[in-house]
This record gives structure tokens, C-alpha cells and sequence, in this order.
């Protein structure tokens, strides 16, 4: 038994030195363990600086940056005024504030929560009818926008 043992040792130290250069088993397995890997975590564009914060490139990733298109203001029409504003504003808070109107005002259907139920002043915006989806109200709403 003592002969395995010391043949299986000699292997191992032979392996641990092809591998890294160690002299003895035991050594590769300190090296193997105190070895430090990268974090990859953070994504494309995203560094970690010596803090420990994430920093992101200027170039890369469509996170954290806004579409101009969405934040440029634009006028709601005279119906769609009478909802959200005269004011100039972005869609995103057009949007924001049609459905604090829709909901203040109680206008979803309670069992299909998709349809908007139309008051008298959403029903020029949305062309006349009683009730739309939520899908095609974006588009209706658009109509109304300079």
C-alpha cells in the first residue's frame, strides 16, 4: 500500500509541475486555490473602478440613456388639452398623465382591465367610440400630438 501511495503522490507532482511549475502536490493545489479570477459582472461598457463602483462608457449599452424622441415636447391638440395640459410636455408624460386621468376617473373596464371606457372629454380623442383597447389608444392619442 505504501508503494501507491507514493507512486500516486509522484504523479501528482509531476502533473502539478507541467501544469504550474510547482514542485509538490501540495503547493499546486495552494496555487490552484489562491489563484483570483475577474468578475465579468456589469455587462458590455461597464468598469469597475478601484471604489468598487460601476462606470459606464459614454459609447456603449442602450441602459441608463433616454431615446430623445420620447423627451422632446411636444403640443396636445385642443381635445387631448382638456385631459393632460395645454402646456408642451414629453409623451412619456402625456402618457403618464392620460392614465392618472383614466384611473382617477375610473374609466378601465373592471373585468377586461385592456379597455378604456371614454368620458366626454376622451371621446373626441379617441375618434367618437365608447371604448378602445389600451393598444389602440396609444395610437389615437399620437393623432392628437404636434
Amino acid at each position: 500500500m505504501a508503494k501507491k501511495s507514493a507512486k500516486s503522490a509522484k504523479s501528482a507532482a509531476k502533473t502539478a509541475r507541467g501544469r504550474g511549475g510547482a514542485k509538490s502536490a501540495k503547493a499546486a493545489k495552494s496555487t490552484k486555490s489562491t489563484k483570483s479570477a475577474k468578475s465579468t459582472k456589469g455587462g458590455r461598457g461597464a468598469t469597475k473602478s478601484a471604489r468598487g463602483t460601476t462606470k459606464r462608457s459614454k459609447s456603449g449599452g442602450g441602459r441608463g440613456r433616454t431615446n430623445a424622441a420620447f423627451m422632446a415636447p411636444v403640443t396636445p391638440s385642443a381635445q387631448l388639452a382638456e385631459v393632460v395640459g395645454a402646456q408642451p410636455m414629453p409623451r412619456t408624460e402625456i402618457t403618464k398623465r392620460l392614465w392618472a386621468y383614466i384611473k382617477k376617473n375610473g374609466l378601465q373596464d373592471q373585468k377586461n382591465r385592456r379597455m378604456i371606457k371614454a368620458d366626454a372629454s376622451l371621446k373626441p380623442v379617441f375618434s367618437g367610440k365608447s371604448q378602445v383597447n389600451m393598444f389602440e389608444m396609444t395610437s389615437l392619442v399620437n393623432k392628437h400630438l404636434q
